[in-house]
């Protein structure tokens, strides 16, 4: 059976004459949106329906969650065609496995994502296993096609093409635009949107240039769509460079210095970032990246 279905899949994603003849426009996408609650970190992963299929955008977190988003999935009752993979922070990944649910779909990332995927999985199950416990997957699914940066590809008729960011707000960062009538983009951890921002990669100052790039790069697109946080325009941008200049200013002023931070001062920095972003929304993350931004001012 699955063989039967892969090769359907294929068809669909080889051809678009059949289901779409020249003469007749494509239809343009919906964009459906998972929304993970607090136990799932508010991560959010897309599901951009087609005429005939489904591309997802990211995975999830959560066991639970990466359940829910499949059963998302199957209501809207057309087949998943691809995952495309925005950067390889487990909770953008590590529910694959139960997405796909046993089916033979490519799962597509940049060689920076796919390395950063593989090279950190293990050190992340030790860490977060014991937090997470059974909802942590037990088996987490790798990409299976390797995409270039300005690759497009094309699935039942609709156009996505990447673009390599490299080290940023994760040690590779990309992103995925929907070339439509309607482009959109979706940007991953690029910008968080009315959450806290996870800084523990320590490559803020390549995240502030990046920032620039995309803002510049996406003028023309109205409609952003992040891994946390509702979508908006361009004003994600803009609200995530304050965020981390804040961040970085203050962690500068706490270490004095100094590599890391005391606990006090991790207190000091939580206050301060609260105050600038006065909401609870992933409030851990403050003082979990004080450390490696701080390193990181210490090396520039």
């Amino acid at each position: 059976m699955k063989a039967i279905d892969a090769l359907f899949i294929a068809a669909l994603t080889a051809s678009t004459v059949a289901c779409n003849p020249s003469d007749e426009p494509v239809p343009e996408p919906t964009v459906h949106t998972y929304s993970a609650t607090a136990a799932g970190i508010f991560v959010n992963a897309y599901l951009v329906e087609t005429e005939h299929g489904v591309v997802a955008v990211d995975a999830t977190l959560t066991v639970s969650d990466a359940r829910a988003l499949r059963a998302q999935a199957d209501a809207i009752g057309k087949p998943l065609l691809a995952v495309l993979l925005t950067h390889g922070h487990p909770d953008h990944y590590n529910g694959i496995t139960d997405l796909l649910n046993g089916e033979d779909v490519p799962v597509l990332a940049t060689s920076g994502v796919d390395q950063v995927i593989r090279a950190d999985d293990a050190a992340k199950v030790a860490q977060w296993t014991p937090v997470f416990g059974a909802e942590w997957p037990a088996e987490r699914t790798f990409p299976s096609r390797i995409v270039k940066d300005g690759e497009t590809v094309t699935f039942d008729g609709v156009e996505f093409t990447v673009h390599d960011l490299g080290p940023g707000e994760s040690h590779f960062d990309s992103y995925w635009t929907l070339d439509t009538g309607k482009p959109a983009a979706f940007i991953g951890d690029v910008a968080f949107h009315d959450t806290h921002s996870y800084m523990s990669d320590g490559h803020s100052k390549a995240w502030l240039a990046h920032l620039d790039t995309l803002q510049e790069a996406l003028a023309d697109i109205e409609l952003l769509y992040p891994g946390h946080g509702a979508p908006g325009g361009m004003e994600l941008f803009d609200q995530e460079r304050e965020y981390i200049q804040v961040y970085r200013q203050a962690v500068g002023e706490l270490a004095a210095g100094q590599a890391t931070l005391s606990d006090a001062a991790k207190m000091e920095l939580l206050t301060t970032m609260k105050t600038h972003l006065p909401t609870d929304k992933l409030d851990f993350l403050i003082q979990l990246g004080a450390d490696p931004v701080a390193s990181e001012l210490l090396k520039e």
